[in-house]
């Protein structure tokens, strides 16, 4: 699960980053995003498996499925949004603006994925409780999804408008969030490698 988005999260981290495009071209740079969308997809599986189980279980356990659920509902509205924009760059070379806008469905189902977990993490008010290592993930977690609502916000703009403005603010909130998953991806894989053996005496 974590390798998936981790992976993913990187397709969406470079895919938006002016010099990536121009070195690749825009059919790859439309199948990064595409790909990058699929790794989410399976990422959003696997969680929601992992936290099927525990959905009864308490509060917590409830929190976690449903937060999974919806997040991966989302990656499912993003899959459609890139395949329309490798269809659209494969039809038309020329094609020179942006290779993907992030879809508004997704990235309100990122939101309302990401409250629901940060609400259900330990917090002392709105700030969270610094225990355990992963204290940190809910948080930046919430805060990639709200990237991702700006950039979807900034890229329909985009599509009445050709200001550079609104494709730079579309491209960095999209880098940005793309970014705040990969550090949950990487702390999660960093938690589950297992301790090093003590050492025989």
């Amino acid at each position: 699960m974590a390798w998936a988005f981790g992976l993913g999260s990187t397709c969406f981290l470079i895919g938006p980053i002016p010099g990536y495009a121009s070195v690749v071209g825009a059919t790859a740079d439309a199948i990064t995003f595409f790909v990058g969308s699929v790794l989410f997809t399976i990422g959003g599986a696997l969680q929601t498996w992992l936290a099927a189980p525990h959905r009864a279980a308490d509060a917590a356990g409830r929190a976690a499925w449903w937060a999974a659920v919806v997040q991966s509902i989302g990656t499912l509205f993003f899959n459609i949004t890139t395949f329309r924009a490798l269809q659209v760059t494969l039809s038309n070379p020329s094609y020179d603006k942006l290779v993907w806008r992030p879809d508004a469905y997704g990235s309100v189902c990122f939101l309302i994925s990401g409250f629901i977990a940060y609400r259900a993490s330990q917090r002392r008010g709105w700030l969270p409780v610094r225990d355990g290592s992963g204290w940190w993930q809910p948080g930046v977690n919430l805060l990639g999804c709200i990237f991702f609502g700006i950039a979807a916000i900034a890229g329909y703009v985009v599509g009445s408008s050709s200001s550079l403005v609104n494709q730079a603010a579309s491209n960095l909130n999209t880098s940005a969030g793309a970014a705040c998953f990969l550090a949950c991806a990487v702390g999660t894989l960093l938690a589950q490698r297992p301790a090093p053996a003590a050492a025989l005496g």
